[in-house]
């Protein structure tokens, strides 16, 4: 039977006209959902007659839904398609080995070990009689001058090696983000009717024909046709761009699409199109998201645009909405189904309009180090080259005085060839590669650790931006507390009762009301379902303040469900549904006799000022005046309020038959003359670990403020309970309304100077609208009253929370309460919702950004070391000592193995012991600066040492000015194995960067860090008892052995010596690693990077040397001209006249006391750990005492001399980009 069934289903597809199993074929059905409106409705009466006759075609029923039988539901996606949009293939193994081998260093070093291939394998013709000068000396061994090609090969192979390397690496990450992107889309619930049970089903599963349930911040999985709704309206404006919400209802529009958000009310639809067929669908397809478009990538993306592929592609969003999307603005923002990979498809369309992207903080300060690093790399490698060709030309040609012989001109060449492979392998050293590869390896991780921890990450770089968080704009609701809403005290019938009252003492007819009004007046799709385990709690779903009340009935002991059955969703007459600018909810019931009911519940001082009757102790209406009303609010609401409570008041209005239907539309005269029938106070637990969190925070110098829909007194009572407020603090806790008085001016535009006053104080926000949120937090970032600018965090979960969330520097989504849309404008979704996990997050945020701090310590001391040693090695002795094979080793050493090791250090609680670094703290602190000069120097000093005087210690034969092809030499390899132990030693000492003295702290806790020190440590005997000669290592007697360890484990000890000194004493020291400003970057320049879709920082370095010589002479005169302004303005300040002080505007920026203060007190954001760092350096030069709270406490504005910021609060001078102000800052 199975089998005639589907060879039935495919030739239903194969002609469309043929009825297979259903009544309407999937074009039918694809050619109505492009109608739109009346059209639509038109088509379904003609085609269907009414919905019920599509429901009927498609074989389900609008009140049970489908049977959900397997055979069915098979049938239906084998007729109909699947729901889910194919995403497009990942980049191939061999595509990311590709793009490895673009790296510039690489290809010079291929280059080079080709060209040295070649030239091995060529045979001068006969030299006994030639003299080619003396150091052609070692060619006539004829073994050796054989084994010429191995060094070419190995270098070769040691380029394979870094390839593969990088590209599984790649492919490892683009692996971590496809199970991410699945985990997220198997997340996704949508909740519908098979067989008569309301089920929640992976969007995926949606099949042709299914009965969806779709309420408020909905975002709609297929498309479909509405079968029943209230008051539904749904913001289009993915599709058509249209930002007004769209009504809709069976009688004028009952076209829902997919993609679309339901932004009020609720309702069911029977799903007519999924997946390729949706609209949603059709665009992608349009997009040509399933084919393969490969062409789109640029080749020369490097790995660092390339990290921003995929963060693009995490934002799986439809191109088609983003454009469309553009149009407007805060509440409407750009949403797209989170349901697959597809956003990669439209990547180089979606550019256009994509706002631009600064690369993340962390990026943008290691691109920009990585290119200076590079730079000083390259220049060490042409000088080394440029030397090593003259001493051996003046050594040939001059001392010995030979003439350019024919016949040696290949020996020649194969001297230049190897001195260029000396340059190269400097360079190759000097470049950190790694520094990328750091980045992503220490994200990677972190992201996957983080699932543990019940974050789930949808940004990479929103868990290093984390680390940098200096405010949480936390919800209240299910984030603070529990989100297990019980009724626990109620006013009714005229008596506060402090517990649930038995039903006994309450007034039959009153109760009856009460009972009916809760059960009407609740969304359908919220229940109370017996606990899954034996003796638990009673399971809420769906919206958990409804749930209370529900639960207040059942204590009541009374069946809510009977009354739904009775008076089933289709019956109700019309509802208004909540919404944030109502705050209330109302049912309206038609009784028999024409007449009309309504019951309405909501925020009970909002909805008491409606009610002019209250039910007595007898269940009678009494009149309810304004007196009684304040009454009320101070004896009961206050109190409740006081204790944290939620207070609800639940009121009905009877409209009789003899006034007529009253206009429906008309909100604000249906909404008054209610009768009150009781208040009831809700409480929400605050989650147990609450408290301790938010100290945490508190400690790591994150400031939490509370946002809340709820009102003041019950605000501030939870704030209290957990630890937001202290008591005896100085703090602010607003209400909405106020809020908006305080930062508004006369004409009611908001003014960021406003803003400043309120925000450093406020703790509480209540009553708050969304908007309300998204200005506080827009607020808090664009503010310069503090030295550093503010790093905010939100959580959110309604649809309303989208633009407060997209605004934030991370937004945090609700995993279990979250709406679609909160999810999809969310960097970060909370799997348990709860607010400890923010804490976790901020832990790893910060971990990340040491790791790298870490690895670069570790790094940039092997470069300078080698980098050094390469250099005056090849100077003094006319071949590097290290050579490039074995450079090559210590650079896979140093970057690859050393970034897998250090980058997935797990974090510590010691994390939040400090303050956030800012987002222009340099990357190496002074401390880590001491360190790397300090192990360089004990690095250098045993490595010269071993060197120049290593044959008469060991008494081995001298290595030095060894002919072309000699073999190797035990004097090198010790050099070799000794550098490549204390790199090993040093591995360890660079765990910590703080300047802590036990580096071994902790070193079991990462089983990876203890795998590659020891898997190095066994590669390195390996390959210097057995490398021979492509490693050019000789095999070493135990003794040697010892004495290499011995010199490395020498850096142990060296490093507690450097420890000991303190950081303060050396001023010499600078930091590097700053990131650019956006006010960094001259205007002319902003606008020649309008194009690129981001900035990219190692473009910008490169470029920006071309443009500042073209404008050097006419700065400088700008810059004299100010600086002679300036100071002619500031001279009354005391300590300026100092002649020091005068004289260059470097200094100039180094006294903080020129900052004209605001009046707040300002938070200093230090590491504190590190105070040392922080004294800027040239203060203690001068007598004048510092005013006492200098924002200026990091050490950052003092030594790079970039920001010369002006305070906000003297406008005299405002820094207009046109303003000579503005110009000095960029150029300096």
């Amino acid at each position: 039977m199975a089998n005639n069934s589907y060879s039935g289903v495919k030739n239903s597809v194969a002609e469309p006209n043929h009825d297979g199993e259903f009544g309407c074929s999937l074009k039918e059905l694809r050619s109505l959902m492009e109608l739109r409106g009346a059209e639509g409705l038109h088509k379904i009466q003609e085609s269907y007659a009414d919905v019920n006759g599509l429901c009927n075609r498609l074989k389900t029923s609008p009140v049970d839904g489908l049977s959900g039988q397997p055979p069915d539901i098979e049938k239906r996606k084998v007729a109909f398609g699947q729901n889910f949009i194919p995403p497009k293939k990942p980049k191939t193994f061999l595509q990311l080995v590709w793009e490895a081998l673009q790296d510039v260093t690489l290809i010079i070093l291929e280059v080079a070990a080709i060209v040295s291939l070649g030239l091995s394998f060529y045979k001068p013709p006969d030299l006994e009689n030639k003299n080619c000068g003396k150091a052609a000396g070692g060619v006539e061994d004829e073994g050796e001058a054989e084994a010429g090609w191995i060094e070419g090969a190995a270098i070769l192979l040691s380029v394979i090696c870094v390839v593969l390397v990088t590209a599984f690496n790649d492919w490892s990450k683009e692996k971590q983000f496809r199970g991410l992107q699945s985990r997220i889309e198997q997340e996704q619930k949508f909740t519908v009717v098979r067989g008569g049970q309301v089920i929640p089903i992976p969007v995926a599963e949606i099949v042709v024909g299914d009965v969806a349930q779709i309420k408020y911040g909905d975002l709609l999985p297929a498309d479909g046709v509405l079968i029943q709704g209230n008051d539904l309206k749904i913001d289009e404006s993915s599709l058509t761009g249209e930002s007004d919400h769209v009504k809709k209802s069976m009688e004028k529009d009952p076209m829902l699409l997919s993609g679309t958000h339901v932004m009020e009310g609720s309702g069911k639809m029977v799903v007519t199109a999924v997946g390729v067929n949706s609209q949603t669908g059709i665009i992608f397809t349009l997009l040509g998201a399933g084919e393969d478009d490969e062409d789109d990538e640029e080749k020369e993306k490097k790995k660092e645009k390339e990290k921003k592929e995929k963060k693009n592609k995490k934002q799986d969003g439809s191109v088609e909405n983003r454009k469309k999307a553009k149009a407007q603005d805060g509440a409407a923002m750009e949403m797209q189904p989170l349901n697959s990979d597809e956003g990669a498809d439209g990547e180089e369309k979606r550019k256009a309009n994509l706002p631009k992207k600064e690369k993340s903080v962390l990026q943008g300060k290691l691109t920009k180090l990585a290119v200076q690093i590079g730079k000083a790399g390259l220049v060490m490698s042409a000088i080394t080259v440029i030397i090593l060709v003259v001493l051996f030309v003046v050594d040939t040609f001059w001392i010995q005085g030979l003439p350019w012989e024919k016949e040696c001109t290949p020996i020649y060449i194969q001297f230049f060839v190897k001195f260029f492979i000396i340059g190269v392998t400097v360079l190759v050293v000097a470049v950190p590669e790694g520094l990328p590869l750091a980045v992503t390896i220490s994200l990677a991780y972190s992201v996957k650790k983080m699932m543990k921890d019940n974050n789930l990450v949808r940004h990479l770089d929103a868990c290093e931006t984390m680390g940098n968080a200096t405010a949480i704009c936390s919800d209240k609701t299910g984030t603070l507390t529990m989100n297990r809403m019980t009724v626990v005290q109620v006013f009714i019938a005229e008596k506060h009762y402090r517990k649930v009252p038995e039903p006994d003492v309450i007034p039959a007819s009153t109760l009856d009301l009460l009972i009916l009004g809760i059960s009407v007046n609740c969304a359908y799709t919220t229940k109370i379902m017996s606990p899954e385990k034996e003796g638990g709690l009673n399971r809420q779903v769906g919206n958990k303040t409804e749930c209370a009340l529900l639960g207040f009935a059942l204590d009541l002991k009374k069946d809510y469900q009977a009354i739904r059955n009775e008076i089933p969703e289709e019956k109700l007459y019309k509802v208004y549904t909540f919404n944030s600018v109502r705050k209330s909810m109302s049912t309206v019931l038609k009784n028999a006799d024409g007449s009309y009911r309504m019951f309405s519940k909501g925020a009970s001082e909002i909805l008491l000022k409606k009610c002019y009757k209250i039910l007595t102790a007898t269940g009678e209406a009494k009149v309810f005046r304004p007196r009684d009303r304040d009454d009320v609010v101070k004896r009961v609401i206050e109190p409740m309020a006081s204790e944290g409570l939620r207070t609800i008041c639940l009121a009905y209005r009877d409209f009789p038959a003899s006034e007529g239907e009253p206009d429906w539309d008309n909100e604000s005269d249906i909404l008054t003359r209610l009768t009150c029938v009781c208040v009831v106070g809700i409480e929400d637990p605050v989650r147990p670990e609450v408290p301790d969190a938010i100290r945490k925070c508190q400690r790591a110098g994150i400031t939490v403020r509370m946002v809340t829909g709820d009102n003041l007194n019950t605000a501030r009572a939870i704030a209290t309970k957990c630890g937001i407020l202290q008591p005896g603090d100085d703090f602010l806790c607003l209400e909405g309304k106020e809020f908006n008085r305080r930062i508004r001016n006369e004409k009611g535009e908001i003014e960021q100077e406003r803003i400043d006053k309120i925000w450093p104080k406020l703790r509480v926000l209540a009553r708050s609208s969304p908007t309300d949120k998204h200005t506080l937090v827009k607020g808090i970032i664009d503010s310069t009253v503090v030295e550093q600018r503010q790093v905010v965090a939100v959580t959110g979960d309604g649809t309303n929370d989208g633009p407060a969330l997209k605004k934030a520097d991370v937004g945090f989504a609700m995993g279990i309460a979250g709406t679609d849309v909160a999810k999809e404008a969310s960097d970060i979704i909370l799997t348990d919702d709860n607010f400890s996990s923010i804490v976790r997050a901020v832990m790893w945020g910060r971990n990340v950004y040491d790791s790298i701090s870490k690895f670069l310590q570790f790094q940039l001391t092997v470069n300078v070391v080698a980098v050094i040693v390469a250099f005056t090695g090849a100077c003094i002795t006319q071949d590097s000592p290290l050579k490039a094979v074995q450079m090559l080793w210590v650079n896979l050493i140093m970057d690859t193995f050393a970034s897998l090791a250090l980058a997935t250090e797990p974090p510590t609680e010691s994390l939040l012991l400090r303050k956030p670094y800012g987002r222009n703290k340099p990357l190496i602190s002074r401390t880590m600066m001491k360190n790397i000069l300090g192990h360089a120097v004990y690095q250098l000093t045993i490595i010269f040492t071993l060197l120049f005087a290593g044959e008469k210690m060991f008494d081995i034969d001298n290595g030095r000015n060894t002919p072309l092809h000699a073999p190797p030499s035990e004097h090198y390899t010790i050099v070799f194995n000794t550098f490549v132990m204390m790199q090993l030693f040093n591995e360890i000492n660079a765990r910590k960067i703080h300047g802590e003295r036990n580096v071994f702290e902790g070193i079991f806790n990462n089983m990876i860090f203890c795998t590659i020190v020891f898997g190095t440590f066994v590669i390195q005997i390996v390959i210097v008892q057995f490398g021979g000669k492509p490693f050019s290592c000789v095999g070493l007697n135990i003794e040697q052995w010892l004495w290499c360890i011995f010199l490395g484990f020498g850096c142990l000890l060296w490093g507690q010596i450097i420890s000991s000194i303190p950081t303060s004493r050396l001023k010499f020291l600078k930091t590097a690693g700053h990131g650019t400003q956006k006010e960094e970057i001259p205007d002319e320049e902003l606008e020649e990077l309008e194009d690129l879709d981001e900035i990219d920082h190692a473009e910008r370095e490169l470029r920006r040397g071309q443009i500042l010589w073209f404008r050097g002479l006419n700065r400088i005169q700008t810059q004299i001209r100010v600086v002679n302004a300036f100071r002619s303005s500031l001279s009354p300040y005391e300590g300026l006249e100092k002649p020091e002080s005068r004289t260059s505007i470097h200094n100039f920026m180094t006294h903080p006391e020129f900052r004209i203060e605001d009046s707040e007190p300002h938070i200093p954001l230090i590491d504190d750990t590190d105070a040392e760092d922080d004294a800027p350096t040239k203060r203690n030069a001068t007598p004048t005492p510092p005013p006492p709270p200098s924002p200026n406490q990091n050490n950052n504005a003092v030594d790079s001399g970039i920001h010369l910021f002006l305070d906000p609060s003297k406008p005299a001078t405002p820094s207009a980009p046109g303003s000579p102000m503005h110009s000095l800052e960029t150029s300096l």
